[in-house]
């Protein structure tokens, strides 16, 4: 199992000042170091929610009539346009 949110340690991150701006809400700043440290370290690979997020997205894409191949080309497709 994770450990506890109260075993944790301050870490800088680059983000955007819109963000940071956001991120000066203690609330929300823990809610977010959560999520993070679900996503980088869940406590079991079912219970990664990155994993989740994608897979209802792929579920959403093949309702939508889309098939496995012409999702992986648009994520081929996207990836290649942030690389310019």
């Amino acid at each position: 199992m994770g450990r506890e949110m109260t075993d944790t340690v301050m870490v800088e991150i680059p983000v955007t000042p819109e963000a940071a701006e956001v991120l000066g809400d203690l609330e929300r700043r823990e809610r977010i170091g959560k999520l993070v440290s679900s996503i980088l370290c869940p406590p079991s690979p079912g219970d990664d929610p990155l994993a989740a997020i994608f897979a209802s997205i792929k579920s959403a894409a093949r309702a939508d009539g889309l098939t496995d191949e012409e999702i992986e080309a648009e994520l081929a497709a996207y990836n290649a346009e942030r690389r310019l």
